[in-house]
């Protein structure tokens, strides 16, 4: 009998849709049956912690740690990830092997039909250090609420009065199949790796890796790779406001990019063109938009 494969997944709805997307790539690619796949599910604890933003109490390590541990254990073969959550610097002892092709990038608004149609000192639900201060830079008259929880609780929430409106990818609610919610905001950028599912592997699996190689996205894993290389090159963490995009343009690499202050009084913009196996480019836009923004800007980023 062939090997099962174990994916290690967080257990929240959407993580186990996506999880089903990876499983449902690799039957479809390679022909596998429903045996041959095991989805396990892990408490993770950014999924505990509810109370606070995960940046007061471990930024997005809390996102990974337990399944890195099941990987690392041999308990799973694979973790799947939003890679958005991956922290910009992994452990040498795994690789992201694939990922799946992209979902849409935007954010959708809930509770309003723009941003500029919300009233004067509106609550807006968010925990995103990036969407709190691109909201703030548009309009300074918000107030921001502390919003935790996956997709459901912040739509209950929102629902329930403890704000009047909130930002969520819409990828996310396109793979919950709720692609009706909320109006894309199509002018502000998304957060690097945004849309983006990641297939981790231990780095010396090579028959793993290469099994999730045939799933792979070339065009997806080029520009998410120069979305985190841009982030190395910050050196930012979860407590700093981010923004990026890389697409693919003929032979080339667009990055858009932007770095904000928290309260959104000063935003650092840049864009580069460069080939999709440049790697220093990437690095290069990072040190233009910190050259470019105020001591106090530069500040959110020297830690």
């Amino acid at each position: 009998m062939a090997r099962l494969l174990r994916i290690g997944t967080r257990g929240s709805p959407l993580a186990l849709a996506q999880a089903r997307l990876v499983a449902e790539a690799l039957r479809d690619t390679l022909g596998w049956g429903p045996e041959r796949i095991e989805i396990v599910p892990i408490t993770t604890s950014g999924d505990m912690i509810q109370d606070r933003p995960l940046a007061e109490v471990g930024g997005k390590a809390l996102w990974t740690k337990e399944l890195d541990r099941c990987l690392a254990d041999g308990r799973t073969d694979i973790s799947v990830h939003s890679m958005k959550d991956v922290e910009t610097f992994r452990p040498a002892e795994f690789r992201i092997a694939a990922m799946l092709p992209r979902a849409d990038v935007r954010d959708r608004l809930v509770g309003a039909e723009s941003v500029e149609a919300l009233p004067e000192w509106a609550r807006v639900g968010t925990s995103s250090p990036r969407r709190a201060a691109q909201l703030l830079a548009r309009r300074s008259d918000l107030n921001i609420v502390p919003f935790r929880g996956n997709v459901a609780t912040r739509l209950r929430k929102l629902e329930m009065g403890e704000a009047d409106a909130t930002l969520l990818a819409a990828a996310g609610l396109e793979r919950l199949g709720h692609p009706e919610i909320g109006v894309v905001v199509e002018d502000m950028l998304p957060a690097p790796s945004q849309g983006a599912i990641g297939i981790e592997t231990l780095a010396d699996n090579k028959q793993v890796a290469g099994l999730m190689a045939a799933i792979g996205d070339r065009a997806t894993e080029i520009c998410v790779a120069a979305e985190r290389r841009l982030l190395e090159g910050l050196g930012g963490d979860c407590h700093t406001p981010v923004a990026g995009l890389a697409e693919c343009d003929g032979e080339s690499i667009r990055l858009r990019a932007e770095i904000l202050t928290n309260d959104g009084t000063e935003v650092s913009r840049g864009e580069a063109r460069f080939a999709a196996d440049d790697r220093d480019a990437p690095l290069a836009l990072a040190r233009q938009l910190l050259d470019t923004a105020s001591p106090a800007l530069r500040a959110q980023f020297s830690g």
